[in-house]
This record gives structure tokens, C-alpha cells and sequence, in this order.
């Protein structure tokens, strides 16, 4: 794993932003990624291709948010994302991280050891879920 601050987005790492996000906004988000010194992008390397992305923002009282995990395609199932959590756990000293799901990707996130929240329909027809992992490092 290795951190992403190149100024231009790479194709492999735009393409990952865009299952992670809509399309639309994925020149935005990664803009944030390169100005915003409290987000932190990391890439997932294999045969010298990114095959996966996580993005964290690091917030207060030494806890981090997920706002964005892709794997592609051809790797899901593999254990990468749960790779690139652990190594997020292991490199940063905080003392929790939490995501915010759909359905789709909530027993990904029970299977680590998060505890999930319902959050309700936040959007209509669409129930999202608070996804918290305390850390013991």
C-alpha cells in the first residue's frame, strides 16, 4: 500500500473512485484528497497495477472515517479490502474507524468486526447503515 498525492488523478485510481462514488464527482472528491492535509488517500498495488483504493479523512478525538473503499472487480472477494483496513489500523493510531453503507456492502464490514447501526431510510428507499470499529492498538 502506498499514499496517493499525485496532483493528476491516475486512470487506474479514477476508475476505482467511481465505484466507490458517482462519477460525476470523482475529480472532485480526489481534488479534496490533494488539498485537504486531513484526507488521505492510499492505493492497493498488485503486479505493479492499483487494484484497490482506500480514502480516509481523519477527524477528532483521534478517530477516522472511511469515505471511500473500491476494490476492482477482478480482486473482490480476495480479502483486499480488508487487507487495506488493517493496514489503515495498523499504520494510524486511532482509536476508531467508522463507515457509513449501503446494504450491498454491510456484511463486509460485520465480517472485520464493525459494528453495525441502521440509520434508516436516509435517502428514499434507501437504508444506510454507521459501521464502527474500535481499535485496540
Amino acid at each position: 500500500m502506498k499514499m496517493i498525492h499525485s496532483s493528476k488523478i491516475h486512470p487506474e485510481v479514477k476508475t476505482l473512485l467511481s465505484y466507490a462514488t458517482s462519477e460525476k464527482k470523482v475529480e472532485k472528491e480526489y481534488s479534496l484528497y490533494i488539498a485537504c492535509p486531513e484526507r488521505v488517500l492510499y492505493g492497493y498495488t498488485f503486479a505493479q497495477d492499483t487494484i484497490g483504493c482506500i480514502g480516509i479523512v481523519k477527524r477528532e478525538a483521534n478517530q477516522c472515517e472511511i469515505i471511500h473503499i473500491a476494490v476492482s472487480p477482478a480482486y473482490r472477494g480476495k480479502g483486499i479490502g480488508r487487507e487495506m483496513i488493517r493496514y489503515v489500523e495498523e499504520h494510524h493510531a486511532f482509536s476508531s474507524i467508522y463507515a457509513e453503507t449501503d446494504q450491498e456492502a454491510v456484511l463486509f464490514y460485520k465480517n472485520i468486526g464493525f459494528h453495525i447501526t441502521s440509520l434508516g431510510e436516509k435517502y428514499p428507499g434507501v437504508e444506510r447503515f454507521a459501521c464502527l470499529l474500535n481499535c485496540t492498538t
